[in-house]
């Protein structure tokens, strides 16, 4: 280990800790003799901002806070890859199966920074909360087996199934100001409401932050959204990210970071309280009365991962100070006051795009369906339904999710709720509830919610992600059926939730879900409709008022957190080799030193191509351990643009239609190479690397697109793969699915070189066009190799 922190020039973590004595403040209560490093950060700031000569924004701050060479790095935003070196690391147990096999492959004997798994994605909702825990916990026995033993042997913390979604969790226990982690989900960026810097990756990436490698992130350019006035009536924080991405659309934010400022912050994250007004950063008052604070920040930035964002981030202030001291950790806050001045854009920064929203105009908002983006006011979108033929009844809401699960979120819907019952009405839709963690599920226990939107007709779900993430047991509908529902998630592509295609889903606040499941239809405007009561009065729904935080202490409910001993010397880890659900790692073939010659195109894909088109989620999220098995899932969702339809591809030797992974397999099977043809923003959605891992396993040698998602596109190159794009966009049309390619250039591979690409097409013709890629010297290395995982190897020997 000690030749090989040489060799990768790693700095030990300790280092770190170290160099903050001086305020002794652990990072969490899980790792007391793991301290926050703010004297690091202040120094590497005040090198950069001496080199850069500039106001810096807050992520600025942060990102560069962490380099792992302030002196040396190369900033350029937009163009130059960042060594840097976060904090922690944070798995989720869907993605945590492959980064602990990938770091078992690596053959190192412990993590070097702080990091966590946490047992969300694999509880299936179907009958409430307790039994759908126990079935999971038996039908999943072997995999959570393998994380909690693989988590003590390499020293990573465990959170067992119950306790919650990750990044509800993050930020009760490990986010925190000027934070820099990274995490094996999209929505990681949920950590930025506590004005950290937490960013979603692929396995590999954990992987080498675990392994002490200086971590690369293309230098992130900064979109500011300045925000004015203040929120009012029905109107949430939701409604912030709804209408931030109707502007930017689903690929607007790629390559940036979103950073939250202006006055009308204050409106978000700060309020008077019981017992005084804050007077730092400034006294101000809640939107009609209700406190808003970090996780209302959190919201925001947790679904700016559909915006394509880096990650989103808001200032330090008074609110997540108070969020911190309520969750226990007042010694984090009062370190952090210290350190403010860093923990702020300096005045005059400058924002390579500025977006204002003025929140004093803003109306409640419902994007949907089918995409995030599609923002409509809660007002207009029955009409537009009726015009677009969108079903109108509401066959089910749903509450809940990373996004939308805290106390106030459960409170607000609660206090919707309380105003039907008094007038003795019910749910017309069916209702579900998920809350974000056990510590929430116990504390709206114990102070009366759950119970309230029971009598509404809800139905309390396990402490997961759910029908989310399509761990939905659906039963009211049959495959194929035209349907709409309603949730408080932040992602709805098609099929996502319940993998039904017809199923029109929305995504809008937990109090207008409530709402709208209340009324049955999406006609309804609470801000402006009214409602019949069990007596035949009518009534309109008030705006709902909810406290933040509860008034007493959170209730922590059951202790499902498993420490990694001490000494792991013996424990073990077993993989059978007869399992269908995990699978120790193969290396990845090296390249073998040629340009790849008449390359098969497996599919051409036609329009939107997320993950969940790639890999999909659902009931293929019990293989995400076993990487020949979830290989039967590739790109089944993806339409080939031959055909109109989706998992049915032309065999180019037999000439016969069939699946897209037999015919892979097929093409694997007899040596023949290929490639995948996507348009764009190509791999949107999840950090899935399984997306990336698969069409390498089935022998794919590139991916050529007219753009990528940051996220893939990184994820690809980990695993040896060449992500490439149309140097002319209008090139994909050249393209036809019976062409072979031939790409060139790959012995004189450099960055900013574009690669020339030889269309071959069946009637002997050929035209040349220019493919550009993104790679820098180490990805290139990473190419040569086979993998990342495979030059770290080298790198060791």
């Amino acid at each position: 280990m000690e030749t090989y922190s040489k060799a990768l020039g790693v700095r030990q973590y300790h280092v770190a800790s170290v160099l903050c004595q001086r305020a002794k403040v652990a990072m969490s209560h899980f790792e007391p003799n793991e301290y926050i490093h703010y004297d690091l950060l202040e120094k590497n700031i005040n090198i950069v901002r001496k080199r850069l000569n500039r106001p810096l924004t807050l992520s600025e701050k942060i990102v560069y806070g962490h380099l792992d060479d302030p002196a040396g790095q190369e900033i350029e935003r937009g163009k130059s890859y960042l060594r840097l070196r976060p904090d922690r690391v944070a798995m989720q147990d869907a993605t945590a199966q492959m980064a602990m096999l990938q770091f078992i492959s690596s053959g190192l004997p412990k993590v070097a920074v702080p990091s966590t798994i946490h047992c969300d994605h694999l509880i299936e909702a179907q009958l409430g909360g307790e039994k759908d825990l126990r079935r999971a916990k038996d039908i999943n026995q072997e995999v959570y087996n393998f994380l909690a033993t693989a988590g003590a042997k390499y020293g990573v913390g465990f959170w067992k199934p119950g306790s919650g979604i990750i990044h509800q969790i993050i930020l009760e226990n490990y986010a925190y100001p000027g934070v820099l982690l990274i995490g094996t989900d999209s929505h990681t960026p949920n950590g930025g409401g506590l004005g950290g810097i937490c960013i979603g990756v692929g396995g590999a990436d954990a992987v080498d932050v675990m392994a002490g490698i200086p971590w690369e992130l293309k230098c992130p350019k900064v979109i500011g959204v300045k925000l004015t006035g203040s929120l009012s009536g029905w109107t949430s924080p939701k409604d912030v990210i709804l209408k931030v991405a109707g502007i930017l659309t689903v690929k607007g934010g790629t390559g940036a970071i979103v950073e939250y400022h202006g006055p009308g912050v204050d409106s978000i994250s700060c309020t008077g309280e019981e017992g005084g007004q804050a007077t730092w950063p400034l006294p101000c008052a809640g939107p009609h009365g209700s406190p808003v604070g970090s996780r209302s920040m959190a919201t925001i930035c947790n679904m700016g991962a559909e915006i394509g964002a880096t990650t989103s981030v808001f200032p330090y202030n008074h609110r997540m100070k108070k969020y911190l001291s309520k969750t226990g950790r007042a010694d984090i806050a009062s370190l952090a006051d210290e350190f403010k001045d860093h923990l702020v854009p300096d005045p005059g920064c400058h924002y390579d795009q500025l977006i204002e929203v003025n929140l004093s105009e803003l109306k409640p908002h419902i994007n949907g369906p089918f995409t995030p983006d599609l923002a409509h006011p809660v007002a207009e979108v029955g009409k537009v339904a009726e015009k677009e033929g969108w079903p109108l009844d509401i066959r089910v809401g749903l509450i809940g999710s990373c996004t939308n699960s805290s106390y106030e979120d459960m409170g607000r819907s609660a206090a919707v709720a309380k105003q039907a019952l008094a007038h003795g009405l019910k749910c017309k839709s069916q209702f579900t509830i998920t809350p974000g963690s056990e510590q929430i599920r116990a504390t709206i226990e114990r102070d009366g919610y759950a119970q309230i939107l029971r009598d509404l007709g809800g139905i309390v779900l396990a402490n997961a992600c759910g029908p989310c993430i399509g761990q939905w047991d659906r039963k009211d509908i049959k495959k194929g059926e035209k349907n709409t529902i309603v949730t408080s998630y932040n992602r709805n592509f098609t099929g996502r939730n319940d993998a039904n295609p017809e199923t029109h889903a929305f995504v809008t606040s937990p109090e207008i879900v409530t709402a709208l499941a209340i009324a049955g239809t999406l006609k309804f405007n609470p801000e402006t409709d009214y409602l019949t009561g069990t007596d035949g009065k009518k009534f309109k729904l008030e705006a709902p008022d909810a406290d933040e935080l509860p008034k007493a202490e959170f209730d922590p409910g059951q202790d499902t957190y498993q420490h990694p001993p001490k000494d792991s010397s013996g424990q073990h880890v077993d993989v059978s080799p007869t399992s269908q659900r995990l699978q120790l790692l193969e290396p990845f073939d090296k390249w073998d030193g040629k340009d790849l010659e008449d390359l098969q195109i497996l599919i051409k894909v036609k329009g939107k191509c997320t993950t969940d088109h790639i890999s999909a989620a659902g009931p293929w999220l019990k293989f995400r351990g076993h990487l020949d098995n979830i290989s039967n899932n590739l790109l089944i969702g993806a339409i080939n643009i031959e055909n109109g339809k989706a998992n049915s591809v032309r065999n180019a030797v037999t000439q016969e239609f069939g699946p897209v992974p037999d015919t892979a397999r097929y093409y694997k099977k007899h040596g023949i190479r290929w490639v995948v043809i996507g348009d764009e923003n190509y791999g949107e959605g999840s950090s899935r690397e399984h997306a990336a891992l698969e069409p390498r396993h089935l022998g794919a040698r590139a991916i050529i697109t007219k753009s990528f998602a940051r996220i893939h596109e990184t994820n690809l190159k980990k695993q040896g793969l060449l992500p490439l794009t149309f140097a002319d966009p209008a090139d994909y049309n050249k393209i036809h699915p019976v062409d072979k390619l031939t790409i060139q250039g790959l012995k004189d591979f450099t960055p900013g070189k574009p690669l020339k690409c030889i269309i071959k097409h069946p009637n002997g013709t050929q035209e040349t066009i220019l493919l550009n890629h993104t790679f820098n010297e180490t990805q290139i290395e990473w190419f040569r190799a086979g993998s990342a995982l495979n030059r770290m190897k080298e790198l060791q020997q």
